[in-house]
């Protein structure tokens, strides 16, 4: 029971990877990010997005669906895009 409950937490880990990386992509070219928590994120799941100088930053933040007390996040960067 242990090696499934790891398993899905890496699971989870991986999809808030995806989930802050499109977040971050998407940011940074001045698009909504509002569906990548709908899309790509794991359920309940948290989505900052902020800037860092002439980068953008999102972080994704939930909790390991077999251990609600673990609190799994990612973080991924991406270079802002200047306005055409």
């Amino acid at each position: 029971m242990l090696c499934v409950a790891g398993l899905a937490a890496v699971t989870t880990h991986v999809r808030c990877l995806d989930a802050a990386r499109e977040a971050a992509r998407l940011a940074a070219r001045g698009d909504d990010t509002s569906a990548v928590l709908r899309d790509v994120a794991p359920d309940g799941s948290r989505l900052d997005v902020r800037t860092d100088g002439a980068y953008v930053v999102a972080r994704v933040v939930t909790s390991a669906p077999m251990f609600p007390g673990l609190v799994i996040s990612a973080e991924a960067v991406a270079a802002a895009e200047d306005d055409p």
